[in-house]
């Protein structure tokens, strides 16, 4: 499976694109929509280097979604896991209820579970209480 457009779409509009690298609310330089690795202040890229970098994480992170759920998927439940795991990392997914619930076959149990993953550093963020949402409702889709 791949992350389909409206997957991409919901994970750039929470993400947001920064050209010019920052530190996210937690510390963690980023630039582009939301990229990580190898990025140290001071770095700037274009619009078009930000799209390839989306794609090169979405593909490592998709990876990391086949690799953990046993279940079969559909296409929305791929791209909100997808979205989940681009945000918090592989490892928040592989030690979740969550996941423990999807891989027992409890997939509206598993859906309910997105809305706990609404902070970071120890706080609740609104914008992550959106994006949860969002999630969940693209989990539940009939996509």
């Amino acid at each position: 499976m791949h992350t389909s457009q409206k997957g991409l779409d919901l994970i750039k509009s929470f993400e947001g694109l920064r050209l010019s690298a920052y530190k996210d609310v937690v510390g963690v330089v980023t630039i582009g929509y939301g990229t990580t690795s190898g990025v140290k202040m001071g770095d700037t890229i274009t619009k078009e280097r930000a799209e390839e970098l989306l794609r090169e994480d979405v593909k490592r992170f998709e990876e990391q979604v086949l690799r953990l759920v046993k279940m079969p998927l559909t296409q929305g439940q791929f791209d909100a896991l997808t979205s989940f795991v681009y945000n918090l990392g592989a490892g928040s997914l592989s030690n979740s209820t969550l996941l423990r619930l999807l891989n027992a076959g409890d997939y509206a149990g598993a859906a309910a579970q997105f809305e706990r993953w609404n902070k970071a550093g120890g706080k609740v963020l609104a914008g992550l209480v959106r994006r949860r949402a969002a999630e969940r409702a693209l989990f539940e889709s009939k996509l």
